[in-house]
């Protein structure tokens, strides 16, 4: 569970962060996982970062995350046809406010399976190795079980290893069929310290956008106003 402690320690470092010069990639320092990732629930009003996302996956990639090569068009018409007041959309967004990693929660419409839900996930290229697949699997499951959802379902190509591992670890049953696999995992139902840690990492996940936002905008006016001084000093010498 997500202590407040945490939340706000995890708060602080993150407003410390974002407001110090970014990097370039040859200039960071090596990767360190972070002991929580902000994983925020998405609305329709970040449906084109959801599209700019998919896009971006390689032709392989599209074919592990749909079962097929999807072109762009056929992209485009999933995030067109995604709803969001029945399923729920995860994500982790970078700095630049770039969707990285994203889950897709999809909820039964049949009556008789009110309690099942369909999870998928896709992380970008150059995102992968930080462990984001499993943690938006966690954040799903939380949210399905204070949801009501007994049942979680993840269809696969059996060639998505990276994706029934996770699975595998969480205890779920996979049953392969050829070339595709169907892993089952029964989720307990809520209790005060699902619904406590959903609505602190949910508050967390807020907080850490935000801040993303407020320090683009730093960045943003900051660029502007060097820009301007550049200018004037230019002026000076003419």
């Amino acid at each position: 569970m997500v202590t407040p402690g945490t939340f706000f320690k995890a708060s602080l470092n993150a407003g410390k962060e974002f407001f110090r010069p970014p990097l370039e990639d040859s200039e960071r320092p090596p990767y360190r996982a972070p002991v929580m990732v902000p994983i925020r629930s998405i609305g329709p009003s970040h449906g084109p970062r959801i599209e700019k996302h998919l896009l971006a996956l390689e032709p392989h990639d599209r074919y592990l995350r749909f079962g097929y090569v999807a072109s762009d068009e056929q992209v485009q018409r999933y995030v067109a046809g995604l709803n969001f007041e029945r399923d729920d959309i995860f994500g982790i967004y970078n700095r630049k406010l770039e969707l990285i990693a994203m889950a897709h929660l999809a909820l039964s419409i049949d009556p008789e399976l009110k309690s099942c839900a369909e999870f998928g996930v896709s992380v970008l290229k150059h995102a992968r190795g930080r462990g984001y697949g499993a943690r938006l699997f966690d954040r799903a499951v939380i949210h399905s079980r204070n949801e009501g959802v007994s049942m979680m379902f993840i269809h696969a190509l059996s060639e998505n290893t990276a994706m029934l591992n996770i699975a595998r670890k969480a205890g779920a049953v996979i049953e392969r069929d050829g070339s595709e696999s169907e892993a089952y995992l029964k989720l307990p139902p809520a209790d005060l310290d699902s619904r406590m840690t959903e609505i602190v990492e949910e508050q967390m996940a807020q907080t850490d956008y935000r801040l993303k936002v407020q320090a683009r905008q730093f960045w943003g006016i900051l660029a502007m106003v060097q820009e301007v001084r550049r200018g004037v000093r230019d002026s000076r010498r003419l």
